[in-house]
């Protein structure tokens, strides 16, 4: 039985990977203080208080929890925001895990405890057409990915110079959030229910959408494999499309008019984002992960869009 300390917990990824974590280990998850209220932990996880921003707290935690495996999921994640509030992201993704990693590292935890890190499939930026490899050139083309970018690096670079044991997964967009309503699939499920005119800024964007579900057995499958410190995963399942069929799937199964649809605009309100920086693919090269980790997804697009659907039809009907 491991001892794991879950960063971002209260979060979309932690909050679904916490429960299935309890029956087999300890679970320890930081949570800010302010960010607490209204937010639940699941059952068994141990609260421990703490604040990423400050290096001092965050050493009083892996002080007092001296964990086996630390998974760092909290940030700030958004890239439409990250182009009105850069420094946000850089405070909370580059100064908060560089205060992880080098905390596990002056207290002499290094040797005992793997970091297992939440990086981004957006870290590789804009490639050519096609598959992705874990060994491409990263070229970030948000803030966001940026932050992602310069947070990967350094703890690639603290493995041999430090002898911290960090483990990467570059994962791509996941959906099943039945709460907040931010994400493009959330709010093309979202808005179609409401019966309001849809906006889709990028509809020949190709993209790969998974499962939470999937998503979080990935880490479930790095946390129960040692010997993989060092090593970067690409997540994500085989199938891509692009945003204009991930909207007319969706209309079907609603029964929402895709007439009603405007293509190529983002919705009144949406965050500026500059036309250069949307990637028309992303689209990346999981063979590692099924290979070394044993991962692989087992829900497909369809049906994961229809627990979606279900999901937000039982929340909105409250």
């Amino acid at each position: 039985m491991a001892r794991i300390l879950i960063t971002g917990v209260t979060g979309f990824i932690g909050s679904h990977l916490a429960p299935i974590l309890v029956d087999d280990h300890e679970v320890f998850g930081l949570v800010r203080p302010v960010a607490r209220r209204g937010a639940d932990l699941a059952a068994g996880v141990v609260e421990v208080p703490g604040d990423l921003a400050d290096p001092q707290s965050v050493r009083h935690v892996l002080r007092t929890v001296e964990p086996d495996v630390v998974v760092h999921l909290a940030a700030a994640t958004h890239v439409s925001h990250s182009f009105d509030h850069p420094y946000l992201y850089v405070t909370t993704n580059i100064h908060g895990t560089l205060h992880v990693g080098h905390g596990l590292v002056d207290l002499g935890l290094a040797e005992r405890s793997r970091l297992v890190y939440a990086s981004t499939a957006e870290v590789y930026g804009i490639q050519p057409p096609g598959p992705v490899t874990e060994d491409a050139t990263l070229a970030p083309s948000s803030p966001y990915a940026n932050s992602k970018s310069m947070t990967d690096t350094y703890l690639r670079m603290m493995g041999p110079v430090y002898g911290l044991q960090a483990t990467l997964l570059r994962s791509v967009n996941s959906y099943g959030r039945v709460r907040d309503q931010g994400f493009l699939i959330e709010y093309l499920v979202t808005a179609m229910l409401r019966g309001e005119t849809v906006y889709l800024g990028m509809p020949d964007s190709v993209r790969t959408y998974m499962h939470v579900d999937d998503h979080v057995a990935a880490y479930r499958a790095v946390i129960e494999r040692p010997g993989t410190a060092g090593e970067v995963f690409n997540i994500a399942p085989d199938e891509t499309v692009t945003n204009r069929e991930v909207c007319l799937r969706l209309a079907a199964l609603l029964d929402y008019d895709p007439d009603r649809v405007v293509f190529g605009e983002y919705p009144p309100g949406y965050p500026n984002r500059p036309a250069a920086s949307d990637q028309p693919s992303i689209e990346l090269d999981a063979s590692k992960a099924r290979r070394e980790l044993g991962w692989r997804p087992r829900v497909s697009l369809d049906d994961g869009l229809r627990r979606l659907v279900e999901g937000w039809r039982a929340r909105l009907g409250e």
